[in-house]
């Protein structure tokens, strides 16, 4: 009962990471007039964020280890609140940008916390179901805020919306403190019979290992690549899908808005079904499935035919699905339990810098090319993807042949 509810918990935490990521680009068509700064400034606030969900994912395992997943769940959500409400009551540019520091901090933390429990504590189909959950917080965001544009509010009011669901969960969150309590006696008395680790992984170590130790772990180097470039990939199909659709394809604009959405209804709705697949295939094996749609898709955006881009997008989506909860919940299992959450902190760390850098990179080529590149550099970056993850397996399989 104690892990149902916990549960339950967790995912209404993960609807709520989800809610802030999408909140800015759907708001900021009526934001920057009003804040008195230009178009392209909301990179600079997407950035900060960034930056601050980078550092915090990085150092996650230290503050985890000192103060328990619950308590920095908790503290982590209530950052991000903070932050909402802050920049709900914000005329100031300034002042958003400010706001994006504990918003971007308090969202690495939980992110790589959670992340990381239900990676050692839950069955496969959590993971995917945990991510599906992100999709619908992302999802719900914009919609939260077009329904107060629409009826004749400012942006200020779908932010501050926003951050009394936060608050609202902060509270369920103080309440389900000594759940974690709890579960955690239990979970060391023992791990859920789909977990096996290495005789030598199983004790937990007594200080947080540093960044030398967690580096020269068999598989971490390729592994930390891999999640660069699927994030990399990610992000940079969703924000310039629909370019390329009318650059190249010569879809109108608004045709493109809803092609683009077909991308991430694939994410969302391919990560609810990954989590019955899970049953009856490992991770590897659907990360491998996973690449091969994403493929699949790649492949049908170069046909040259507009019409092929509508189940192209979708396939890209629908692939990119599994890949990362799979990739996440392999973590325990390739490198050991005490040292999972240090190094899913920097996983996690890792994948945001793909995000952030990788889209404004393919922005920057097409400014001396064109838009034809896209499915070549979606492309290469899945190569580059696939490889590291089979460098990360074979690693892995000699070492454990090798004991």
């Amino acid at each position: 009962m104690i892990t149902f509810l916990l549960l339950i918990v967790i995912y209404l935490s993960f609807i709520s990471l989800g809610l802030p990521d999408s909140l800015l680009g759907s708001a900021w068509p009526a934001m920057y007039a009003s804040l008195n700064v230009p178009l392209h400034f909301a990179g600079f606030i997407s950035m900060v964020a960034a930056g601050g969900t980078v550092v915090s994912s990085v150092f996650s395992e230290r503050v985890i280890r000192r103060l328990g997943t619950g308590l920095v769940t908790l503290l982590s959500v209530f950052m991000t609140a903070a932050a909402l409400i802050g920049i709900s009551v914000s005329n100031s540019a300034v002042f958003v940008i400010l706001c994006a520091v504990p918003l971007g901090l308090g969202a690495g933390s939980v992110d790589a916390a959670l992340n990381n429990y239900v990676a050692l504590h839950y069955k496969a189909r959590h993971m995917s179901w945990l991510h599906c959950f992100w999709g619908i917080g992302a999802s719900i965001g914009p919609l939260i805020m077009s329904f107060y544009l629409t009826n004749g509010n400012s942006w200020n009011s779908g932010y501050r919306a926003i951050s009394i669901i936060q608050f609202s969960l902060v509270f369920i969150l103080f309440l389900s403190l000594p759940l974690w309590k709890k579960d955690k006696l239990k979970k060391d008395a023992a791990i859920e019979e789909n977990h096996t680790f290495p005789e030598e992984n199983r004790a937990q170590t007594k200080v947080s290992p540093s960044f030398k130790e967690i580096f020269s772990i068999t598989g971490v180097k390729p592994a930390l690549l891999a999640f660069f470039c699927y994030c990399a990939l990610e992000t940079t199909a969703g924000l310039w899908g629909a370019s390329y659709l009318v650059m190249e394809k010569g879809t109108a604009p608004e045709t493109a808005a809803k092609w683009i959405a077909l991308f991430y209804i694939g994410i969302t709705a391919g990560r609810f079904i990954s989590g019955f697949i899970t049953m009856a295939l490992n991770n590897r094996q659907m990360i491998r499935l996973g690449q091969i749609i994403i493929g699949c898709g790649v492949l049908t955006l170069i046909l040259p035919f507009e019409n092929s881009s509508l189940p192209s997008l979708f396939l890209i989506g629908l692939g990119c699905a599994p890949v990362y909860p799979s990739m996440l919940h392999e973590t325990p299992q390739n490198f050991g339990r005490e040292y999972s959450q240090a190094i899913m902190g920097i996983q996690m760390g890792t994948a945001y810098i793909g995000s952030t850098i990788m889209p404004p990179i393919f922005g920057w080529f097409t400014s001396f090319t064109s838009f034809k590149i896209f499915p070549v550099f979606i492309g290469i970056i899945l190569a580059v993807n696939i490889i590291m993850i089979e460098i990360v397996n074979r690693k892995i399989k000699n070492k454990s042949s090798s004991r």
